[in-house]
């Protein structure tokens, strides 16, 4: 097993239930699929550059283990989540 930190920007328009909701859903799969190491909830920023017409996002990073298979999984998930703006997946040594 591989670490890895993944940061999830989530559209900050959602109510705190929802937002707490898309954390818990992408922790969730990790746990399925690897061990969360921690979870680290940075909070509203304002953006460099606006993303889907947003100005703000809610940074999430998320610090776990995981097989390399797993990676493509939760890069389509992120993909074909609505709430999450942008996200990045990175290996760590």
């Amino acid at each position: 097993m591989n670490n890895y930190e993944t940061i999830m920007i989530i559209n900050s328009n959602l109510d705190e239930a929802a937002t707490k909701a898309s954390i818990e859903k992408f922790t969730a799969l990790i746990n399925a699929n690897g061990k969360v190491e921690s979870v680290e909830e940075i909070g509203k920023k304002k953006l460099a550059y606006p993303i889907k017409k947003q100005a703000e996002g809610y940074y999430v990073l998320v610090n776990f283990s995981s097989n390399p298979e797993f990676i493509d999984e939760l890069d389509r998930v992120y993909n074909i989540t609505d709430e999450v703006i942008k996200h990045i997946v990175v290996k760590k040594d």
